[in-house]
């Protein structure tokens, strides 16, 4: 295949494609339907020509006739005042109009079978455009209901280009929310960390250093406890708000139990 028919048939197919999107049933119905309309008139005025033709020549056989009774009146009476030669000039005459009636009575009946024709087509135009309008306005309102039912479901699953750009649109937001909360979360982390300074007040180092000592013996007594669990060092040392104050605590003569149990094989 030549590049030049492979590039007509993609422009083609292309075409076929957009104007079947672009193309509205109920508007072609309406289009078909105003065709037959069209068609049917010009029916009724064959028929209407056909019959004005037919009383035309219907006119001009009634004179033709009224013509030949002239004529046979005249050949009566110039028998009667003994012309002879005058009634057989009439009597010529009538037969000369005869081969004119046989003409046109001919034309007569040949319109008279195409108005017959044409009127009958007439009818049965008639009725099927009237079959056809109501098939179409069935057509018309089963679509309708079939594509405000199908946007109805597209809305609903989310499918439909509107509702498509709507759930986009949220499912941004919410990304840029979970961004901003994550960001605000991260700042502040930093800040009590020290990482980062605020400078929407002003700087106190003693209390930024108070902080982080007091944040040091909890990840100490932690690290304590879990050496103590795995057997590799003392049980850690319960911190005393009264012995930080400087309060002594009270001696125990007593002698205190191991904290932890007895292993297999003496270990603790």
């Amino acid at each position: 295949m030549s590049v030049m028919k492979r590039m007509s048939m993609i422009f083609k197919s292309k075409a076929n494609k957009a104007l079947d999107k672009m193309e509205d049933p109920r508007e072609t119905l309406d289009y078909s339907y105003q065709r037959q309309l069209e068609m049917l008139q010009k029916v009724r005025r064959g028929v209407a020509d056909v019959a004005t033709s037919r009383k035309r020549l219907e006119l001009q056989i009634n004179g033709l006739e009224r013509e030949q009774d002239k004529r046979t009146e005249q050949a009566k009476k110039a028998l009667q005042v003994g012309r002879e030669d005058m009634a057989r000039e009439a009597l010529s005459r009538k037969s000369m109009l005869e081969s004119q009636l046989t003409d046109l009575r001919a034309q007569y009946q040949q319109l008279q079978g195409e108005e017959e024709k044409l009127t009958l087509a007439s009818q049965r135009l008639q009725a099927k455009v009237d079959s056809f309008r109501t098939r179409k306005e069935t057509i018309k309102a089963t679509y309708t209901a079939a594509e405000a039912q199908t946007k109805i479901n597209e809305a609903f699953t989310g499918i439909s280009e509107e509702m498509g750009d709507v759930g986009l649109a949220i499912q941004r937001a919410e990304e840029k929310t979970e961004n901003m909360k994550a960001r605000a979360g991260a700042i502040d982390e930093l800040l009590a960390s020290g990482a980062l300074e605020d400078f929407s007040g002003p700087k106190d180092d003693i209390q930024a250093e108070l902080d982080r000592m007091n944040s040091g013996p909890g990840v100490d007594l932690e690290l304590e406890a879990l050496k103590a669990e795995l057997g590799q060092g003392p049980a850690p040392k319960q911190l005393n708000p009264g012995a930080q104050q400087g309060q002594q605590q009270p001696r125990h003569d007593t002698p205190q139990q191991a904290p932890w149990p007895q292993q297999p094989g003496g270990a603790q």
